[in-house]
């Protein structure tokens, strides 16, 4: 499997700092994909935004990995209902144009 969109666990533990326990609760959880390539522990290179917001909320304002996760599962509400709103004031628009 090729690694090219994966980034080293083990380099986002010691960039920030971080235990592998952390990303290991996170997965628990189902906030992250652990991947795992020759016994190396990888994570999508796209979820490291996300990353970097749980651990800001986890140190800076001492958010417990259950209130990650709610806070994740609202943002994530958020964006569905944004997107509803968007399509249904698309389809309103047709009907004012009739």
């Amino acid at each position: 499997m090729a690694t090219q969109d994966l980034i080293l666990i083990e380099k986002l533990c010691l960039h920030y700092k971080i235990e592998f326990s952390f990303f290991d609760a996170l997965d628990n959880i189902g906030l992250i994909e652990i991947k795992t390539v020759k016994e190396n522990k990888y994570l999508y290179q796209n979820k490291i935004g996300d990353v970097e917001k749980m651990i800001r909320l986890h140190h800076e304002l001492n958010v417990n990995m259950e209130g990650i996760d709610i806070v994740f599962n609202l943002l994530e509400n958020e964006v569905k209902l944004k997107d509803e709103i968007t399509k249904l004031k698309n389809k309103l628009r047709l009907y004012e144009d009739n």
